[in-house]
Parts: C-alpha cells; sequence; structure tokens
C-alpha cells in the first residue's frame, strides 16, 4: 500500500523529492514493483556514494547486491542510470564496478587485496566527485516523474 501525502505538501520539485526520499529510506527491494526497484537501487547508489563512497555502498546495500549477484545488480544499475540520462556514472560504473565489488567480496573472505581494493575505490570516487552532483539534480527530476506511482496523492 502506498503511503499517503498531502497534495499541499507537494509543491515544489524539492518537496516531492523529499518524499520520494521518505518512502525510499523506508522501502525494501521486491519482485512486484519495477519502479520501487529501480527507484531504491538508484537512490541507495546515489546516496552511499554521496556518504562514503562504494565501500560504503558495499557495506550498507550489499546484501541486496550478493542476493540478486553482481551482474544483475550492475545491469539494473546501468539501466536505470541510462533511463535518467546518468551517462558519466553509467561509464564510471562499467570501467569499475565489478572489480570493486570482486575485491571487496574477496576481502570479506580474508583474502589480502586491501591496497587494491582502497586503490580501486579512490579512483572511482575521484571520478565520481568530478561530476559535480549531477546525478543529485537528475535523480531529483526522476523522482518528480516517477512520484506518483510511489505515493497517494490526497487533494487537500
Amino acid at each position: 500500500m502506498k503511503p499517503k501525502m498531502k497534495r499541499k505538501d507537494l509543491m515544489t520539485k524539492t518537496d516531492i523529492s523529499n518524499a520520494v526520499i521518505d518512502v525510499l529510506s523506508k522501502s525494501i527491494l521486491s519482485s512486484e514493483d519495477n519502479i520501487l526497484n529501480k527507484s531504491l537501487i538508484v537512490y541507495h547508489y546515489y546516496s552511499e556514494l554521496e556518504s562514503g563512497g562504494h565501500e560504503s555502498l558495499f557495506k550498507w546495500f550489499g546484501q541486496e547486491i550478493k542476493d540478486m549477484g553482481i551482474d544483475n545488480y550492475l545491469n539494473k544499475l546501468i539501466k536505470i542510470l541510462e533511463e535518467i540520462g546518468a551517462n558519466h556514472y553509467v561509464t564510471l560504473e562499467k570501467k569499475y564496478c565489478k572489480k570493486m565489488w570482486n575485491l571487496y567480496v574477496a576481502l570479506e573472505n580474508d583474502e589480502n587485496y586491501e591496497d587494491e581494493f582502497y586503490n580501486i575505490v579512490g579512483e572511482a570516487t575521484d571520478e565520481y566527485y568530478k561530476f559535480n552532483d549531477e546525478l543529485r539534480e537528475l535523480l531529483e527530476t526522476y523522482f518528480v516523474t516517477i512520484y506518483t506511482y510511489l505515493i497517494e496523492v490526497i487533494e487537500d
């Protein structure tokens, strides 16, 4: 069941984006809701990279990535990034994500790849920040287009 919000609380792009983020932060991946899943994947990607880079993404969203498999996750992430026009990020993830994930998993299994992992994470993080928060703006626009799929809007 979708959460309900009053239209008067959804008047600006920022209001809508914040409402969608609130819904997403309380949601889990579901095989039944494609829009919710796409939104969750791209939201967690953005949120975790902003708060701690790929290491943070793998730490806090890693179980979901494990559950769907890195190839499936990466395909879904790339598809939604392409859909919202985040082409710089597509290139970044195609270049780094799978290798970083494999090194992360190796570290989880007590294999000694720490230097290699942190070197590649550093490269990816440096490239990510060169895009000057473009993804935040693209997400805000995307959230405005899909919010009525995630939120039941009640007229005042």
